[in-house]
């Protein structure tokens, strides 16, 4: 099984530029500079890559969004989104920490590809061994010859810097990351006008994921037609997939994308700890709908995932136990989110601390039968296209779904006027 991302990081420890280069490192980006900006756009969509942040957006078509050619406005941005703060993900810290350059040098393919000048890596404010780790690599990449001006004498010019970011979620939604770039508040922007065409400082910007821009070396060292036979579904690549509760081995495995939900709990998450049952799982971070027993089977792919009812996201798992409140579980993140809210729209900035405190009648043994129809409207209400943006709708997904599969936890809370759980 090819693991092209992690087969060469070691818990502890980082590649160095060297390192990296032993195990063909940046031969990616020759290949790269050896084709026109429009040949590399079309290895990647014929590689089927998307978007590894939870939109799962094809990449490819993405980048062609981009106004690039002599009349084209300058700068344009390259922006490697890394503000990991969705509740149970940790991925791209795992890539950032081990193999920095391997990020770097998607960057600067990426950059090529749209002609972008200038690069952000957008960094989690609490990643602090991973910015010292990133600081170390750019300062390896310029003293190498592989940023600043005229790239292994390719004419191309790319400049990279790193930004730690102010510490809130919604740093993490593209148009309020570009805001706290630009050292404004952090609230989303109305689109349109698309960041592709009118990003940072009104000039065109991609933003990816990390685990994304990782991608791209080893899509244009090996070629399109290799990154989707490692695939074992119509999208390309691999996925790092991570599970976190009360499982025997909780961790990250870069997989193919199409593996089965149920191979990931067992194989390698080990299965449930001792004494406990498995009930369900939020599939790909703290924004998306629980899937349950019946769900296992199912391939973790976006097509896969979706048709089950919810959403691969960043393919982190948070795991839910039989001795595990679902209310409680469901109260803490939906105070999480209430917390994240950079309050720029009415119904997010009133309807999460509502569903909160709701929610805290219920798991208090406070909750009323009709608080069930009031929250089952909130999720209707911050549901999509209602909102800015989609930290509201992301919120009540957990609820929607919790509503849906565990009903009777709600209703017990409710008619013995406590939480089953506690003891």
């Amino acid at each position: 099984m090819e693991r092209p991302l992690t087969q060469h990081i070691r818990p502890g420890e980082t590649l160095s530029l060297t390192e990296y280069q032993k195990h063909g490192g940046y031969e990616g980006l020759k290949a790269a500079l050896k084709m026109s900006p429009k040949e590399v756009q079309d290895v990647v969509k014929r590689a089927h890559l998307r978007g590894r942040g939870g939109a799962g957006f094809p990449t490819g078509l993405k980048w062609s969004f981009v106004p690039i050619g002599d009349d084209a406005p300058r700068p344009r941005y390259l922006i490697a989104n890394g503000d990991e703060m969705e509740p149970g993900t940790f991925k791209d810290r795992l890539l950032v920490e081990g193999n920095p350059h391997q990020l770097i040098e998607g960057m600067i393919i990426s950059a090529y590809a749209i002609q972008a000048e200038i690069g952000y890596i957008f960094l989690r404010w609490a990643y602090k061994k991973g910015e010292k780790i990133i600081r170390k690599a750019l300062a390896e990449a310029y003293q190498a010859g592989l940023l600043g001006k005229n790239i292994l004498g390719s004419g191309f010019d790319f400049d990279l810097y790193l930004h730690t970011s102010a510490g809130r979620y919604i740093c993490g939604e593209e148009t309020a990351l570009l805001n706290s770039l630009e050292g404004k508040r952090a609230n989303p922007r109305a689109k349109p006008p698309f960041p592709q065409t009118s990003g940072l400082f009104g000039k065109p910007t991609i933003v990816n994921n990390i685990e994304t821009l990782c991608n791209v070396p080893h899509i244009l060292r090996n070629g399109a037609d290799w990154y989707k036979k490692i695939s074992l579904s119509e999208d390309g690549g691999t996925k790092i997939f991570g599970v976190s509760g009360k499982v025997k081995k909780p961790g990250l495995w870069e997989l193919p994308l199409g593996v089965t939900l149920k191979e990931v709990l067992e194989e390698y998450a080990g299965g449930m700890q001792d004494g406990l049952k498995f009930r369900g799982l939020l599939p790909g971070g703290a924004s998306t709908d629980f899937l349950t027993e019946e769900h296992l089977d199912i391939k973790l792919d976006y097509a896969g995932v979706e048709k089950a009812g919810s959403r691969l996201g960043t393919g982190t798992m948070i795991v839910l136990d039989d001795k595990t409140c679902v209310v409680g579980m469901v109260l803490n993140l939906e105070h999480f989110f209430a917390q994240e809210s950079c309050g720029w729209c009415t119904p997010c900035r009133e309807g999460l601390p509502w569903t909160e405190k709701i929610l805290a009648r219920i798991e208090d043994g406070q909750g009323k039968t009709e608080d069930l129809e009031i929250l089952e409207g909130l999720t209707k209400t911050l549901g999509p296209g209602n909102t800015f943006c989609a930290l509201a709708p992301g919120a009540m997904e957990p609820l929607q779904s919790a509503l849906k599969y565990y009903r009777e936890d709600f209703e017990r809370h409710i008619k013995e006027q406590r939480c089953p759980r506690r003891s």
